[in-house]
């Protein structure tokens, strides 16, 4: 088997496009390994295979739409982490990417912690058997029966989010006979260079207390008076797929100075530093992510520093991957409905799922590889827009990829780095089923989160 086994086809005039393309791949048979699991390959015949199992077979035991993960893949990504950053740090799982308790499972067996972010994240976590000082808890707006249930489970920390929030956790856990670990998240008016959306470290948005003003320094205040917190240190997350590393040596050095600061009023050095997530993925060939080892060391590198500028004994890092970790490791098989041609602008492809089952195109205008994966081919390349089968103009899968002239209906297609917020933020918009997740290892392949079928919507609907 190898990435590429045809030759290229004839190519086609070269076309600007919205997307990243301005004209067709030398060989639309070849994959990048930037963008797809580690496992993944194409045989003689130019059908894609993962973890020893062609999408031919997947598709005709679990059917298309579904979400193929490479469970070996999951696992080499989680242990670079973890070796990356070493003993004296912690590698904290974003449950938000995608969670499940096979993924749970996964992560304790490989080391990693777990950062859940609501009620259902924190009951999946501790019925897949995370100890529970291993999660730490994060959200703008918990219940505070989502805290009670976390303070009573004993997770290693809660990240604090608000000055409501600060008196509300420290109510609950004295309540409990107990002191509850905490750290203080605050926006350190970073701006990441990434979309709106997922930008969280500017001052006008919902996350975190703003350092500027000094509000930060007052959660701090409050926090340190009330007897059921302990506060162990600042947590601070810029935004997400971030390639540029200044966002964080700027945060760095601001998180740094309110730990001096802390140290100068009150007397106390805070032992933790969490630094968040963020950190992108290749969801196409220009995308040039970085390794968990050149983030490790570049992130160690620039807390010590600040931290002997400040003359501060230096914290410990924690970090937050989910997208990093699981993003790559999964795709989409799709089966391709209808082939439409509009002369002179491009083919629309419609596939068997769409906005669905991911949302990340038309909400950040994100932009996704495509793949023929169930035959090779030489035919010359067409311009195409891979869309969904939702009723909005909106509903785009892939918005501009070259495929090959001859795609017809019944061939499947992929869409590779699909495995975080996908399946996470998936809906049943016009009541379409959400998609299987299917972990794929040594040619096995088995449902880690199953299909959903009309009884589970009828179930709910009780009307």
């Amino acid at each position: 088997m190898s990435r590429s086994a045809h030759p290229a086809g004839p190519r086609h005039a070269d076309v600007l496009t919205e997307g990243h393309y301005s004209g067709p791949p030398a060989d639309l048979n070849a994959l990048d390994p930037k963008v797809w699991a580690q496992t993944v390959e194409r045989d003689e015949h130019g059908v894609l295979a993962v973890g020893g199992i062609d999408v031919k077979r997947l598709a005709e035991e679990f059917g298309t739409p579904a979400y193929f993960l490479d469970e070996e893949d999951f696992r080499a990504r989680a242990r670079a982490w973890r070796t990356a950053f070493g003993d004296d740090a912690d590698v904290f799982y974003a449950g938000k990417a995608f969670l499940s308790r096979a993924v749970v499972r996964w992560l304790h067996e490989e080391g990693l912690n777990l950062d859940v972010c609501s009620g259902g994240e924190l009951a999946t976590a501790l019925s897949a058997g995370m100890p529970a000082e291993r999660i730490a808890f994060h959200g703008n707006n918990k219940s505070p029966g989502e805290i009670r249930r976390a303070v009573e489970a004993g997770v290693g920390r809660i990240v604090l989010d608000s000055f409501q929030e600060i008196v509300r956790v420290a109510h609950i856990a004295q309540e409990l006979g107990t002191r509850q670990r905490v750290q203080i998240r605050i926006t350190v008016g970073v701006e990441a260079h990434t979309h709106e959306f997922i930008a969280t470290a500017h001052e006008d948005q919902k996350f975190g207390i703003p350092l500027a003003g000094g509000q930060a320094a007052e959660a701090v205040r409050r926090a340190l008076k009330l007897d059921g917190l302990e506060l162990i240190g600042i947590h601070s997350h810029i935004g997400s797929q971030i390639f540029d590393m200044s966002g964080f040596e700027v945060a760095a050095h601001r998180v740094v100075g309110l730990l001096k600061d802390i140290r100068d009023e009150h007397g106390v050095e805070l032992p933790e530093i969490d630094l968040g997530g963020g950190l992108g993925i290749a969801y196409t060939s220009d995308d040039d992510p970085r390794e968990p080892y050149e983030i490790a060391k570049s992130l160690t590198e620039i807390v010590t520093r600040e931290c002997e500028a400040a003359r501060l004994a230096t914290p410990r890092i924690s970090v937050e991957p989910g997208r990093a970790v699981v993003g790559p490791t999964a795709f989409t098989l799709y089966e391709v409905g209808t082939v439409k041609q509009l002369d002179g602008l491009r083919t629309y492809v419609s596939v068997d799922g769409g906005m669905s089952d991911n949302i990340r195109t038309a909400l950040y205008d994100a932009e996704y590889s495509v793949s023929l994966v169930s035959r090779g081919s030489d035919a010359e390349p067409m311009l195409c827009r891979v869309v969904g089968k939702h009723c909005e103009s909106g509903d785009i899968v892939v918005k501009d990829a070259y495929l090959p002239g001859d795609l017809a209906p019944g061939d499947l297609l992929a869409v590779p780095a699909t495995g975080a917020y996908c399946r996470s933020m998936a809906s049943n918009y016009n009541h379409v089923l959400r998609p299987p997740v299917v972990a794929v290892r040594d040619g096995e392949a088995r449902v880690i989160v199953r299909r959903e079928t009309e009884e589970d919507l009828l179930r709910l609907d009780v009307g």
